[in-house]
C-alpha cells in the first residue's frame, strides 16, 4: 500500500471514528453539535480554543465527556484572582530520604500535565497567571527551576469566558487571544432540547460510555492533517479573507476601513487551512473547498478583529464584519 493510499484509508478510518465520537457524547450532552465539531476541528489540527458563553450550559461536562470518549486525561483548573503560575504548572518540594536523611528537591507536577486541560474562567487570573498558561499552550512544555518538563501528547486547553460579569477581570490582550485557534460561541439549546435536557439530567439515567480513540491514535491524525492536499487557489483565498480584515490594506473593502481598528495576523491564515483540512477529512473527504474555509471563519476571526468605535456607534460587532467580508472577498477560480 503507497502511503497516498494509506492516507485515504486513514480518512475514512477517521470519519468512521468521527460518526461514533458524535454518537458516544450525545449519550450526555444534547444538542451542541457545531460545539462539537469545532471542539474537535480545533484538537486535530494542534490547536486550542476559547469557549465563550453564560453559565450553564453545560462546557465542564462537554469537555470531560470528549475527554472519555477519547481516553485523555482530563483536568480543569478554576481560574480566580489568587491563583499563581505554580498551581498550574507545579512547584518543587523538599522530600527527605529517611534511610540516608538526605533531604532534596523533587517536582509536583500541576493540573497543566494533562491532555485535555479546561482553564475555567481565564480571564478572573491576573496576567503573571495567564502568561504561564499560554506559554504552557505554545511551547508544550513547562519550565520549572532550571528543568524542563515536556507536556504529554496530545495536548489541548480549552478556556473559558464568561461574557456577562466583567468586573474583577483581566481580559486577555490580542497578541494572546491570538494564541487561540478557535473563539467558540456557546448558546441557549433550543426549547426542545431544553426539555430533553431536563428530563435526563432529572431521572437515574445512567450512561455508559465508549471509548472510540487513543491518544496514540489522536496524534496519528494530527500528523494526518498536515499531510492534506491543498490548492493553491484555496490557500489564495483564505490569506485573501484574512488580509482584507485589515484597515490599512489598500485592497481592504471601504466598510473594513470604517469599522476595523486592528485586522487578523498571518496565523489566522494558516488557521483557517488548518480547520479546512480538518473538516474535510472528518466529513470523509481527501481534500478541503472553499465552503471549508468560509465555515472556519467565524470562530477564526471572530476574536481576531478589533472593531472601532464608529462600528460600536452603528451597532456592527465582528460577526458582521466577517458576514461581509464572506460576501465580498470570493476565490479565485
Amino acid at each position: 500500500m503507497t502511503a497516498n493510499q494509506s492516507d485515504l484509508t486513514a480518512v475514512e478510518n477517521l470519519h468512521s471514528s468521527y460518526t461514533q465520537i458524535k454518537k458516544e457524547i450525545s449519550k450526555v450532552i444534547i444538542g451542541q453539535d457545531r460545539v462539537v465539531d469545532q471542539l474537535l476541528i480545533t484538537m486535530l489540527s494542534s490547536g486550542h480554543c476559547l469557549l465563550v458563553g453564560v453559565p450553564g450550559l453545560a462546557k465542564t461536562l462537554l469537555i470531560s465527556t470528549l475527554a472519555r470518549v477519547l481516553d485523555l486525561n482530563f483536568n480543569r483548573i478554576q481560574f480566580t484572582p489568587d491563583l499563581m503560575p505554580s498551581d498550574i504548572t507545579g512547584t518543587e518540594i523538599i522530600e527527605e530520604d529517611h534511610a540516608t536523611g538526605k533531604r532534596d528537591f523533587r517536582f509536583v507536577r500541576g493540573p497543566i500535565f494533562a491532555n485535555i486541560v479546561l482553564a475555567d474562567e481565564i480571564n478572573r487570573t491576573p496576567p503573571k497567571t495567564q502568561a504561564a498558561l499560554l506559554q504552557a499552550m505554545q511551547e508544550h512544555e513547562v519550565t520549572a527551576a532550571g528543568d524542563t518538563y515536556t507536556l504529554d501528547e496530545p495536548f489541548f486547553v480549552l478556556a473559558t469566558q464568561n461574557p456577562i460579569e466583567q468586573e474583577g477581570t483581566y481580559p486577555l490582550p490580542e497578541a494572546q487571544l491570538d494564541r487561540f485557534m478557535f473563539n467558540i460561541l456557546v448558546d441557549y439549546p433550543s426549547a426542545d432540547e431544553e426539555r430533553s435536557i431536563v428530563k435526563s439530567t432529572t431521572s437515574e439515567q445512567e450512561v455508559q460510555l465508549k471509548k472510540v480513540l487513543s491518544p496514540a491514535e489522536i496524534v496519528g491524525y494530527q500528523q494526518l492533517v498536515r499531510r492534506v492536499p491543498v490548492s493553491d487557489h484555496l490557500v489564495e483565498y483564505a490569506v485573501d479573507l484574512v488580509r482584507a480584515s485589515r484597515p490599512l490594506e489598500t485592497t481592504a473593502p471601504d466598510f473594513v476601513k470604517n469599522w476595523v481598528n486592528w485586522g487578523a495576523g498571518p496565523r489566522a491564515s494558516q488557521y483557517l487551512i488548518l480547520a479546512a483540512k480538518t473538516r474535510a477529512i472528518l466529513d470523509g473527504r481527501p481534500t478541503p473547498g472553499p465552503e471549508d474555509v468560509r465555515e472556519a471563519a467565524y470562530p477564526v476571526l471572530r476574536h481576531r478583529i478589533i472593531t472601532s468605535f464608529s462600528a460600536e456607534a452603528d451597532g456592527v460587532d465582528a460577526m458582521e464584519i466577517i458576514r461581509r467580508l464572506l460576501e465580498t472577498i470570493k476565490e479565485k477560480s
